[in-house]
């Protein structure tokens, strides 16, 4: 169990003061000219060492990631983008960092920018984080005030600006190049890679875009050092993760734990275990809703949340945004629900995602009713194996793997549900 003192974010739940002052008071902007003071290449090795790993979802190490930016200047300017464009369903914590501990960003965004030498950050915000925005901007304009932003930003010697930018609420444009190119003022839709943002990012110059999370963590990896970071979790899986969880439990909740914590454990301590006792669990997502579910007898014996465990499972530890249904969910409609966003939501640039989301979803339609046929269920299966990994970014894995999921675990219920429909004449072949 993670200890009060290993908290990274002190303030998540807005209990107490989110102004400068109250932010200094708990320990952050401390020290923060002395950390600069260990120059570039010490700031980078240290996020190495720290085994720190990308929070927005795909878990790249995020010391290597920053190690990309081009040592020496060709005349071009260097950016930091923060992806604040949080859209994942299911996925609520980087609005509470911004929202009630904003200055853990602020700070990072700085000592992140050096180490990059980037003069300016952008934060992409999300369209609908209306509050969050005024929060997050009244945490800048503080800083601006008392010198930590601006000329010589914290009496660093480094002159650094950061703007906050609004988006328009598209869920594509929480994809790193659509996000730039939101950002540039045209339509989000992906870019072709190569050239990949460090070497040609946002108006065409070095731009590593970060998560929220991955940035806000920083500082205080710097000041409490790489070991204590990386003493949390198995290996490969190092530090604090806030984990966001919701559905079927009595408490749903957003909170920092250690990776690689059981889920019993998670369950159970911070969310009063699942509604209806363990008995009723009937599947978990456990990463937002574009990682594969898992059933309850996987989740209930031994499930450990952190990259690696998930991955083996065939699903992923993504935002860790955990959505827990039980035996009322509606397993098929669930998973109907997301195609629909993932239809709605894709940007139309490739092919197999604009026809094959509006496909997938069509075909789950008529299995939530039991009007299709059991032939379908493989057909449908194939089609999403033409999606994943054949367009310019991963909607289209993001649209196919919620299914895959469901017709792993959960292929009995669609069968029977046709059987039902047709008033049990159906012949359902063996597996």
């Amino acid at each position: 169990m993670l200890q009060d003192k290993d908290r990274i974010f002190t303030n998540i739940y807005g209990m107490h003061d989110r102004s400068l002052k109250g932010a200094m008071a708990r320990g952050h902007w401390d020290g923060t000219k002395d950390i600069i003071a260990l120059g570039r290449d010490k700031i980078v090795e240290i996020m190495k060492a720290s085994g720190l790993r990308g929070r927005g979802g795909a878990g790249f190490p995020t010391g290597l990631k920053w190690s990309f930016m081009p040592k020496e200047s060709d005349g071009r300017p260097s950016y930091l983008v923060v992806n604040a464009d949080e859209s994942e369903p299911g996925t609520c914590k980087d609005r509470e960092i911004m929202r009630n501990d904003p200055h853990t960003l602020i700070e990072g965004c700085l000592i992140a920018s050096f180490a990059m030498q980037a003069h300016a950050s952008y934060i992409y915000i999300r369209g609908e984080y209306i509050r969050e925005r005024e929060a997050l901007q009244a945490a800048i304009d503080e800083c601006y005030e008392a010198g930590l932003l601006g000329k010589n930003a914290a009496k660093s010697g480094w002159d650094f600006d950061l703007y906050l930018h609004h988006g328009a609420g598209a869920y594509i444009c929480g994809e790193e190049t659509a996000l730039l190119e939101s950002l540039e003022g045209r339509k989000g839709m992906p870019r072709m890679k190569p050239p990949f943002p460090a070497g040609a990012g946002l108006y065409g110059c070095p731009t590593t875009v970060n998560n929220v999370e991955s940035i806000a963590v920083a500082p205080t990896i710097l000041r409490r050092g790489a070991e204590w970071f990386a003493g949390f979790g198995r290996p490969n899986n190092a530090g604090t993760k806030l984990f966001a969880i919701s559905g079927h439990v009595n408490n749903p909740c957003v909170v920092e734990e250690a990776m690689s914590i059981p889920f019993d454990e998670l369950i159970e301590r911070h969310c009063g275990g699942i509604r209806g006792g363990w008995d009723n669990l009937k599947a978990v997502i456990p990463g937002g809703s574009s990682v594969p579910m898992l059933p309850a007898a996987v989740m209930r014996e031994g499930a450990i949340m952190d990259f690696d465990w998930l991955r083996e499972q065939r699903s992923g530890l993504g935002t860790a945004a955990v959505i827990v249904m039980d035996q009322s969910t509606d397993i098929i409609k669930a998973i109907w629900r997301l195609s629909k966003f993932y239809k709605h939501e894709s940007c139309g640039q490739c092919t197999p995602c604009r026809e094959g989301t509006g496909w997938m979803m069509r075909v789950m339609d008529r299995l939530v009713k039991g009007e299709a046929e059991v032939s379908e269920i493989d057909m449908l299966l194939d089609v999403t194996k033409q999606v994943e990994g054949h367009t310019i970014c991963a909607l289209g894995d993001a649209a196919a793997w919620p299914i895959q999921g469901l017709v792993r675990h959960f292929r009995h219920e669609i069968e029977d549900r046709i059987r039902v429909k047709r008033g049990g004449t159906v012949e359902i072949a063996a597996e």
